[in-house]
């Protein structure tokens, strides 16, 4: 039998005897709670039982009163089936050898709880940019007040406008998640403490009971929440594994992007938690704070939405390096000459050669490609996902434009213009056309007129010298656009 012992919390004691635990509310009023009366405490109890039912309804075995001598209750307490400490994820993972099917039962009984978790128009609010707004500006306040943060203001400062900026410019992802059911009323607060892998299942406890508003979110509110803690324990391998099972489980579709943003929030509550422990004398809470905002920082990076524009003479290499800057990083990938002729009515592969400036390539016809081109682009930007642009990006109009789009997704623009001596370029142009198969129409001829026009210089690109390799190329610019793959 397990010896008994107790733990205290700073809202509970619970006691652990047997087979059994035994939780007691604290007479405590907080900032977001207020147990100061008997009936306020009985009340949250038995909320408590009652969500975590949900999700492990044999552990939570009901709410007892305790009672005075005269038989009147004086207290109340939840009563819970006491599980193995050795079963739990956070001891288990510690273990190089760790079984990850516990892990895909964690994310099937998850996937599976959320799907019928509870919908409503204003649970959905709380997936609304406006809310994540609040929650991310209230969370970064809290931590700059606190005194002795290891943190720099600085940084506080450069995580607020990114992780906002992500949010402003991801209005149509996150009206996408509403519409898909996405928000739901979950868990709040899953951590791999909380977690046990038991022979028939996982048991997930602990929910956050006491403020919905704290509970309700986005699906990725509560998997962010395990995935942040796992790396937390040194197993990013298991959060990368845990939201793969959970994609597969739910057959969901959100940018990785998004995972990110919810990784760093999470990382960012814990820091604070740390920060406010620090505060108290908790000296090995400092190093925890450091750490977690670091973790929240990688993440928003990762996080980071990209505008890339590849351009570049026909031949000079764009179209090999934007292919393998999109396949490298999971980003989307739009051809201006696919669209030109998508628009046009053409298949890909049709052969739609013409003297320079005429038949589909007309100043006319250009004009509606990129229209055509950077339309798509903001489509899939405001969705969360980076996007590479394959175009030659000789106008300055056109550049404009594109940086105007960059800048109203808030999006991280990178613009890159291959350059190789035009023999090279030719030759390129040759041996694609004898080979067939591919949507570009130039020709050497096409070549030559584009080359007397490119007059003027592309200001702000980073000029990438493509006469290498692709491999090396590609390894060139990824380090000048400081890429991070989507995995």
């Amino acid at each position: 039998m397990a010896a008994a012992s107790v733990i205290e919390t700073h809202i509970s004691v619970l006691l652990l005897a047997g087979d059994r635990v035994y939780k007691v509310r604290k007479p405590v009023t907080t900032a977001f709670l207020d147990f100061s009366t008997r009936q306020s405490r009985l009340e949250d109890c038995r909320r408590e039982v009652a969500l975590n039912r949900r999700l492990a309804p044999d552990v939570y075995l009901g709410v007892h009163d305790l009672v005075d001598e005269s038989g009147h209750p004086v207290e109340h307490v939840v009563v819970m089936r006491r599980l193995p400490d050795a079963r739990r994820l956070a001891t288990l993972v510690a273990d190089p050898g760790f079984d990850r099917a516990d892990l895909v039962g964690v994310a099937r009984v998850l996937a599976a709880f959320h799907e019928r978790a509870e919908r409503s128009p204003e649970i959905d609010r709380m997936g609304s940019a406006e809310h994540l707004r609040r929650l991310w500006t209230t969370n970064l306040d809290e931590m700059g007040r606190i005194p002795g943060l290891p943190v720099a203001a600085g940084e506080l400062e450069r995580l607020l406008t990114a992780g906002l900026a992500y949010l402003d410019g991801r209005q149509p992802l996150l009206a996408e998640r509403v519409r898909r059911g996405r928000i739901v009323d979950g868990h709040g607060d899953l951590l791999a403490e909380d977690v046990f892998c038991l022979a028939d299942g996982p048991r997930i406890l602990d929910c956050l009971e006491f403020d919905a508003a704290l509970r309700q979110g986005d699906v990725l509110y509560d998997t962010a929440f395990l995935a942040m803690d796992l790396e937390r324990l040194g197993r990013p391998d298991l959060a990368r594994a845990f939201l793969d099972a959970y994609r597969e489980f739910t057959a969901q579709t959100h940018p990785a992007s998004l995972e990110h943003w919810y990784v760093a929030y999470r990382a960012l509550v814990r820091a604070k938690i740390a920060g406010l422990r620090a505060a108290t004398g908790d000296a090995g809470a400092v190093g925890q704070a450091r750490d977690l905002t670091d973790l929240a920082a990688r993440h928003l990076a990762a996080a980071t939405v990209r505008l890339v524009l590849v351009g570049g003479l026909p031949g000079s290499g764009k179209t090999t390096l934007a292919a393998g800057l999109a396949e490298l990083e999971g980003w989307t990938l739009l051809r201006s000459d696919e669209v030109r002729k998508e628009q046009a009515g053409l298949g890909h592969d049709t052969d739609a050669s013409a003297t320079p400036f005429a038949g589909i390539y007309t100043a006319a016809g250009t004009a509606d490609t990129y229209d055509g081109l950077l339309h798509r682009a903001g489509l899939a930007l405001g969705l969360g996902e980076s996007v590479v642009l394959d175009a030659t990006w000789l106008d300055p109009a056109h550049r404009d434009a594109a940086r105007a789009l960059a800048a109203a997704h808030h999006a991280e623009l990178h613009e890159l213009c291959c350059v190789v001596p035009l023999d090279v370029a030719r030759s390129r142009l040759l041996s694609r056309r004898r080979r067939g198969g591919d949507t570009s129409d130039a020709t050497p001829e096409v070549l030559d007129a584009l080359a007397a026009r490119a007059t003027v210089p592309w200001p702000g690109a980073a000029v990438v010298d493509a006469r290498g390799p692709a491999p090396d190329v590609l390894v060139g610019a990824r380090r000048l656009i400081g890429g991070a793959p989507r995995r």
